[in-house]
């Protein structure tokens, strides 16, 4: 049986990773963790998240897609999903990496949460002050 060439990319956001699977296919495929993408990420902003590397490489209807993408919420899933197709699609042809890399979808959002400081409600906030 001849196998299909499969190329496979991690994007991380936040505390969300995604693993990424393109196939070449028609295109009509896309699953996030077992449900169809428009089902996972019903707001329309998200799966456009998702679309963007395929637009800027003009590779809409090239590949199918799996993903399975774990932790955080669907925000940090969505755009640590597109951090993974973009390197899945640099894996799939070298040439597509100047176009993804002036986008800005090959760079990894290092933004975390600043840890909770002990003496303190929250990070940043502070007791109130009383001069007098």
């Amino acid at each position: 049986m001849a196998s299909i060439k499969q190329f496979n990319a991690v994007g991380r956001r936040k505390t969300s990773t995604a693993r990424v699977y393109l196939r070449p296919g028609d295109g009509t495929s896309f699953t996030v963790n077992g449900k169809d993408a428009s089902e996972y990420f019903p707001v329309a902003w998200r799966r456009r998240e998702l679309d963007q590397p395929f637009v800027v490489t003009d590779t809409v209807g090239n590949f199918d897609v799996l993903v399975n993408a774990s932790g955080g919420g669907l925000t940090g899933q969505a755009e640590a999903a597109r951090l993974g197709i973009a390197r899945a699609l640099v894996e799939f042809d070298e040439e597509l990496r100047p176009a993804l890399r002036n986008a800005g979808y090959l760079t990894r959002d290092d933004r975390m949460v600043e840890r909770k400081k002990y003496g303190q409600p929250k990070a940043r906030k502070k007791s109130q002050y009383s001069k007098r």
